[in-house]
C-alpha cells in the first residue's frame, strides 16, 4: 500500500467535499451555528420566560377560613401575591390558568387553632404549569412562615423561649471537590453530545463518497486510476473521519463560545467564570477536570474511526443517497441507546461493561470528567474500541472489493 496514493485520494475527495454545499452545511454550518443556536437559544428563551414569570405576582385565591381573617391579612401584607375574591369554580379557574393557585382552609380554621386541634390547609395547583407551580411554592413558603409565627406566639404566651421548638440547627455541607460535582452533573451529557456529533458529522461525507458517486457515475472513473482499491477506501475513509472530527470540534467550540456569551448576558460580569467554575476562597475552581476533558477527546478518536468506517460500509451498500439515508437514519437510535443508558444513575463502569461499545465510553467519560482515572478499564475501552474500529474498516475494504456492491444499482 502506497501512503502517497492514499493522501492523493484524500486530497481529491477533500476538494470535492469543500465544493459541495451539502457537505459544508452538514459538517461546518449546521454544527457551528444551527445546533448551538437551537440548544442555547432554547435555554436562553426558557430562562427569560422563567425570570419573567418570577417577576409577576402570583394570582391566588383563599377558599374557606371565614373565621380566620388574619390569614388573608397576612397574605396581603406580604405584597408577594395578588389575592382575588373566592369563587365556587376555583378548581376550574386553576385549570384554565386564570389563577395560579388556591389556598383551601377549613371553615373553622381559627377555632380549631384556639382549641388546640390541628386543622389542615390545602394548596390547589396545576401540576406541571410554570406559573401555577411558582404560585404554589410561594403559598407553601408563606404558610410555613405563618406557622412559625403561630408557634412563636403560642410559646410566648406560655412563657417559653422560641428555641424550645428548635433545640439544634441543621446544616448540609458538600465535601466533594468541585470537579467531581461537575463531572457528575455534566459527565453523562458530554459523551452523549460527542457521540451525536461524531455520528452526524460522518454521515453526509460517507453518503457522498459512496452512494453519491454511484449516482453521479464517477465511481467507475476512480476505479480506473492506477491505485489499489484499499488505497481508495483509505483515502475516502480519511475524508469521512475528517468530517466526523471537524463537526465535533466545530460544534463543541461553538457551543462553548455560545454558552459563555449566554452566561455573560444572564449572569453579568461573573457569567463566564460562573458557568465554567465555582468560587472557592479567592479564586475559581473548574467544575470539570480539564485533564478529564482532554482524556475524553483522546477516547473519542477510536469511536470516530468506528463511526466513519461503519457508515462508509453501510452507505457503500446503498444504491442511492436516498437509500443510504434510510439506512443510516435509524442507526442513530441504535447509537444513542448506549449513550442514554450511560446517563442513568446507578450504572458504574466495570470489567464487563468496558467491552460494550459506546456505553463504555459514556461511563468512562463520566469518571474522567470527575477526576477519576481507572487506567485498567480505560486501556480495555481504548483497545476494544480500536479493535471494533479496525473490524469496521476491514469490512469497508472487503465490501469495496466486491463488484456486486460497487456496481449495485
Amino acid at each position: 500500500m502506497n501512503a502517497r496514493h492514499v493522501l492523493v485520494i484524500f486530497g481529491k475527495e477533500l476538494k470535492d467535499a469543500l465544493r459541495d454545499r451539502r457537505t459544508l452545511l452538514s459538517t461546518l454550518i449546521i454544527p457551528m451555528l444551527v445546533i448551538p443556536l437551537l440548544s442555547f437559544g432554547t435555554l436562553g428563551l426558557g430562562a427569560s420566560l422563567v425570570a419573567r414569570a418570577r417577576e409577576q405576582k402570583p394570582v391566588v385565591m383563599i377558599v374557606g377560613g371565614n373565621d380566620a381573617p388574619q390569614v388573608s391579612a397576612a397574605l396581603a401584607k406580604t405584597e408577594r401575591f395578588t389575592v382575588v375574591p373566592a369563587r365556587e369554580n376555583y378548581e376550574q379557574l386553576i385549570v384554565d390558568k386564570q389563577i395560579g393557585a388556591a389556598l383551601l382552609l377549613p371553615h373553622d380554621f381559627a377555632g380549631a387553632l384556639r382549641r388546640g386541634d390541628v386543622p389542615r390547609a390545602s394548596i390547589l395547583h396545576y401540576e406541571g404549569e410554570l406559573r401555577s407551580g411558582m404560585a404554589a411554592e410561594e403559598l407553601d413558603r408563606f404558610l410555613r412562615e405563618f406557622r412559625e409565627q403561630q408557634i412563636a406566639a403560642t410559646l410566648a404566651a406560655s412563657g417559653l423561649p422560641a428555641r424550645t421548638m428548635r433545640p439544634f440547627e441543621l446544616a448540609r455541607r458538600n465535601v466533594a471537590p468541585p470537579e467531581k460535582v461537575g463531572g457528575n452533573l455534566f459527565g453523562g451529557f458530554v459523551p452523549y453530545l460527542i457521540i451525536i456529533l461524531c455520528f452526524t458529522g460522518a454521515m453526509y461525507p460517507a453518503i457522498d463518497v459512496t452512494a453519491g458517486e454511484k449516482e453521479r457515475g464517477t465511481m467507475e472513473t476512480l476505479l480506473c486510476s492506477p491505485v489499489s482499491r484499499r488505497e481508495i477506501v483509505l483515502g475516502k475513509f480519511l475524508l469521512v473521519l475528517t468530517g466526523s472530527l471537524s463537526a465535533m470540534a466545530m460544534s463543541l467550540a461553538s457551543m462553548v463560545v455560545t454558552a459563555l456569551a449566554t452566561g455573560a448576558l444572564m449572569l453579568g460580569d461573573g457569567g463566564v467564570e460562573g458557568l465554567a467554575a465555582t468560587r472557592v476562597g479567592s479564586g475559581y475552581v473548574p467544575l470539570i477536570d480539564p485533564f478529564g476533558l482532554l482524556g475524553v477527546l483522546c477516547m473519542v478518536l477510536p469511536v470516530a474511526v468506528l463511526f466513519s468506517a461503519l457508515e462508509f460500509a453501510i452507505a457503500l451498500f446503498a444504491r442511492s443517497t436516498k437509500e443510504a439515508q434510510s439506512y443510516l437514519g435509524p442507526l442513530m437510535l441504535v447509537v444513542l441507546l448506549p449513550a442514554i443508558v450511560g446517563m442513568l444513575p446507578g450504572i458504574d463502569l466495570n470489567a464487563t461493561l468496558a467491552f460494550v461499545p459506546l456505553l463504555n465510553l459514556s461511563l468512562a467519560c463520566k469518571e474522567m470528567l470527575s477526576g477519576i482515572w481507572h487506567w485498567g478499564y480505560l486501556a480495555i475501552i481504548f483497545g476494544s474500541t480500536c479493535l471494533y474500529a479496525g473490524l469496521a474498516l476491514a469490512l469497508a475494504v472487503r465490501m469495496f472489493n466486491r463488484e456486486d456492491v460497487i456496481f449495485r444499482t
